[in-house]
């Protein structure tokens, strides 16, 4: 599936904005960390753009999210390796995070709210105007952002990156994509 047709399947499914930036802020992080690793950038952006396509569906019931995205996914014939990083991304189901597009897309779902929540408290609210340093300060702030699972994000090591690095390549990735994110 190209990249217009998944931004359309997004749009048909999900109505909230701010669910839409944040699955294109995944589609961004996921991009830039395919590149950092020499992966396929279209297919792990893909896995980010899509992997809440079930959550305004599921809001309600978590034990059903990512199981109906796969689901969904499937009926799309969407690479098989989307659909199951998709359905392994929510930790309530306990599955098995196998590749390594399983597990940044694990990681990377909570860094995106961090980094957001990160940049909404500068004076500017701007993306721009953090950096590294200022969302990894952050991070260590138990009650900032509570939301953002620290647990899940410093799961990035499973990846081989430092959680500064990772935040790193997240936060650049994010800033690269500002405008879209109306950050």
């Amino acid at each position: 599936m190209e990249r217009q047709q998944a931004l359309s399947l997004v749009k048909e499914h999900v109505k909230n904005k701010n669910l839409v930036k944040h699955m294109l802020a995944a589609e961004y992080v996921l991009g830039h960390l395919a590149e950092n690793f020499n992966e396929d950038k279209e297919k792990w952006s893909l896995a980010g753009l899509l992997h809440d396509i079930d959550y305004d569906q599921t809001a309600d019931d978590p034990k059903k999210h990512s199981i109906l995205g796969a689901q969904i996914l499937e009926s799309h014939n969407i690479n098989p390796e989307i659909v199951y990083a998709v359905k392994v991304h929510n930790e309530a189901h306990g599955f098995e995070r196998i590749t390594k597009l399983d597990k940044a897309l694990h990681s990377s779902d909570p860094l995106t709210g961090l980094i957001v929540a990160s940049a909404l408290i500068h004076p500017d609210k701007k993306l721009n105007s953090i950096d590294t340093q200022f969302v990894l300060n952050r991070f260590n702030e138990k009650h900032f952002a509570k939301g953002a699972n620290r647990e899940q994000i410093a799961k990035c090591e499973e990846i081989g990156l430092t959680l500064e690095e990772f935040i790193d390549i997240g936060l650049k990735a994010m800033q690269k994509n500002h405008k879209e994110l109306g950050l």
